[in-house]
């Protein structure tokens, strides 16, 4: 029997940015939130329901505008996992948070927002990423 798939290409019209951090995710979003004049809110968790494999809770906090929307999440489950990859992008798994910028301009311009969280003491590094790269980025729509 010959089988059919489905191949979709989705393009991500937004910057990435992966952040090393050992710091809680309560105390990261309040030192975005001062340094950057943001007010990030924590948003429900995340769900995702992989079937027979497992589930993924991803916790996540939002600042929106009428003309900006910045999200931050823990790249990692809250929940244990039994997955073999408990991350919301497996292929860069070595950052412990994500931050993801749509419309981003001033100071939240991906140079300069790149530049900022470098110089966070609760960064220990960051790094900017194309999301049409990665192999995973369906999970980052919303």
């Amino acid at each position: 029997m010959k089988t059919l798939t489905l191949d979709v290409e989705y393009d991500c019209d937004f910057d990435l940015f992966g952040i090393v951090s050992s710091s809680r995710e309560h105390k990261l979003a309040w030192t975005l939130n001062s340094t950057l004049r943001l007010r990030l809110v924590k948003q429900q968790d995340l769900i995702y329901d992989l079937l027979a494999q497992g589930r993924l809770v991803i916790s996540n906090y939002l600042h929106a505008t009428e003309n900006l929307s910045l999200r931050l999440f823990r790249n990692r489950s809250v929940d244990p996992s039994p997955l073999k990859k408990p991350f919301l992008a497996p292929d860069i798994k070595e950052y412990d948070y994500l931050i993801q910028v749509s419309n981003g301009y001033g100071a939240l311009a991906p140079e300069e927002l790149l530049e900022q969280l470098t110089r966070l003491p609760e960064v220990q590094y960051a790094c900017q990423f194309d999301p049409n790269s990665l192999k995973f980025k369906e999970n980052l729509l919303f």
